[in-house]
C-alpha cells in the first residue's frame, strides 16, 4: 500500500516535501531544531491531514499527553508520506531521529529498517503496557518482524492503533439515476459497469501514477485466491505470477480498461485525482482505502455507501501504519507514554466517531450509522482473517515496480502475459525470505 496504503497524500504540497527529502531536515518545527533531543520535548513525526480521523485523533492525543506531562511539550512535525518513505534509513541513522514516528507496515518499510537496526525492539513495553491484548492477530502481523525483517514473527518494531482496508464506494444517487442497482455480488458488479457505460459514464475511478490502479489487479487476484496464496505471496516470498490467480486478474483489468470501464486516460492520474473525480460525481465508484472514508463523509454532497468489494472474502488490508520509535530516540519513555494515549478508550472512541477504524474502541460510543457499518466490515473481516495486505509489501522497491507496469497494461505497451512477466522478475529480485 500502503500501503499499500500511498495514500491521499494531499497532506503536503509538494515542493515543501522534496524541499525537506533533500535537506534530510525536518520541517514544520522552530528554526532553533538542532535535531537534539531534551527531556522536555517529545519530537513526533506523522503524515495524516488535520481534518482525518487519525489526525483529528492524534491532535487531541497531544493534549492528552501534555496535561499528562505537565513542563513536557511535544513538538509535532508534519511530514508527507513520500518524505519519510524516501528519506526514512538516512534520517533514522542520523542524530535528527524524532521521538516517535508514524511509519509504513511491511517488509520492503518496517521490516527494512528494523533489519537495519533503525527501529527499537518494543516486546517487552508492548506485554507490560497489554497492547498486544487489544489487537487481533491478523491486525499484529504487521508489527513484528525476523531478523530478515519479514513480517509476521519475531520482535515488535511497531504498534497500529487503528486498522484500513480497501472497499467499494458507491455514489447511491448515480445507481439511481441510471436505475442501476448497487451490487453485492461479482456478477451484479460486471453488470454495473457495462450498464453504466452504456449510459456513457466510466464508472471506476481510477489513479494509474499511484496505488489505485494495481490495487484493482490485486483485489482481483484475491477473487480466486485463498489464505495460504496470500501467505505463500506476501510471508514466504512464493509467488507464481503465471498461476491463474495473477492470469485472471490481469487479463481482467485490461479487459476493463478495453471496455472504457477505466480511463485510459487515467494511466497518469493521481490518488488525490481519483478520490476528487469520485466527490465531484465524475465517477459512481472508487474502490480504494478506509483512509478516504473521514473525507468523504465530510466532503460528499450526495448519498453514498460503501462495502468489502463484490464477492470478496479476501481483501487488501491490514492494522493501519505503525508507531514506530527510532533506534535513536532520546525520549522512549515519552514516546511509549503518547502511544498509550493513542491506545484509550478516549481516543479509540473518538477516532471510530471521526469515521476512522479504531482497534479498542467501545462499540456502543460510536454513533454514526455509516462509521458502525464501516468498523462491522473491518471487524468482520479480521474475524475471518480475511485482510490479505497489500500487493506491493513482499519485496523492496515492488511498489514502483507495479506502478510503472500497470501503466504499460492500461495503455496496451504490454501484454498481460508481459506484465506478469516484468512482476514476477521484480518480485524475484527483491523478494524477502526468512
Amino acid at each position: 500500500m500502503h500501503t499499500r496504503n500511498r495514500r491521499i497524500r494531499a497532506l503536503a504540497a509538494a515542493g515543501v516535501a522534496l524541499t525537506c527529502a533533500l535537506a534530510l531536515t525536518s520541517c514544520g518545527g522552530d528554526d532553533d531544531d538542532s535535531g537534539g533531543g531534551d527531556a522536555k520535548t517529545l519530537r513526533l513525526w506523522h503524515y495524516e491531514a488535520a481534518n482525518s480521523a487519525m489526525g483529528a485523533a492524534w491532535n487531541e492525543s497531544i493534549k492528552e499527553f501534555e496535561a499528562q506531562h505537565p513542563g513536557v511539550k511535544v513538538k509535532f512535525e508534519e511530514k508527507s508520506f513520500d518524505q519519510i518513505q524516501k528519506t526514512a534509513s538516512m534520517v533514522l541513522g542520523s542524530d535528527d531521529a524524532p521521538d516517535l514516528m508514524e511509519y509504513n507496515k511491511g517488509n520492503a518499510t518496517a521490516g527494512l529498517l528494523s533489519k537495519q537496526g533503525l527501529l527499537t525492539d518494543m516486546s517487552a513495553e508492548v506485554t507490560e503496557r497489554g497492547w498486544d491484548k487489544l489487537l487481533s492477530p491478523s491486525v499484529t502481523t504487521t508489527s513484528r518482524y525476523s531478523p530478515a525483517g519479514t513480517m509476521g514473527s519475531g520482535k515488535w518494531y511497531g504498534v497500529p492503533n487503528y486498522g484500513e482496508f480497501l472497499m467499494a464506494y458507491y455514489n447511491k444517487d448515480l445507481f439511481e439515476k441510471y436505475g442501476i442497482k448497487v451490487p453485492t455480488t461479482f456478477d451484479e458488479l460486471t453488470t454495473a459497469l457495462g450498464e453504466f457505460k452504456k449510459h456513457g459514464v466510466t464508472p471506476l475511478a481510477n489513479a494509474g501514477a499511484e496505488y489505485l490502479a494495481h490495487q484493482y489487479v490485486y483485489q482481483l487476484a484475491l477473487t480466486k485466491a485463498d489464505r495460504p496464496w496470500v501467505d505463500d505471496y506476501e510471508l514466504k516470498g512464493k509467488a507464481d505470477f503465471h498461476d491463474a490467480d495473477w492470469t485472471y486478474a490481469a487479463e481482467t483489468f485490461a479487459d476493463w480498461v478495453k471496455k472504457g470501464y477505466i480511463d485510459k486516460n487515467t494511466t497518469s492520474a493521481t490518488a488525490e485525482k481519483a478520490g476528487v473525480s469520485w466527490l465531484q460525481q465524475k465517477t459512481p465508484i472508487i474502490f480504494s482505502g478506509s483512509w478516504w472514508f473521514g473525507r468523504f463523509q465530510d466532503e460528499a454532497k450526495f448519498d453514498w455507501s460503501s462495502g468489502v468489494f463484490p464477492g470478496a472474502s479476501l481483501t487488501p488490508g491490514s492494522g493501519g501504519n505503525l508507531w514506530v520509535v527510532p533506534a535513536k530516540s532520546k525520549n522512549k519513555e515519552l514516546a511509549y507514554d503518547f502511544i498509550d494515549i493513542t491506545m484509550s478508550k478516549k481516543i479509540q472512541n473518538m477516532l471510530g466517531n471521526k469515521g476512522g477504524v479504531p482497534v479498542a474502541a467501545d462499540a456502543s460510543a460510536i454513533k454514526d450509522p455509516k462509521s458502525k457499518e464501516l468498523i462491522n466490515n473491518f471487524n468482520t473481516l479480521t474475524k475471518n482473517d480475511g485482510l490479505a495486505y497489500y500487493s506491493d509489501w513482499p519485496a523492496a522497491g515492488f511498489y514502483e515496480t507495479l506502478v510503472s507496469e500497470t501503466q504499460k497494461l492500461m495503455t496496451g505497451s504490454a501484454s498481460p502475459d508481459k506484465y506478469l512477466d516484468a512482476l514476477q522478475a521484480a518480485y524475484d529480485k527483491g523478494v524477502s525470505k526468512g
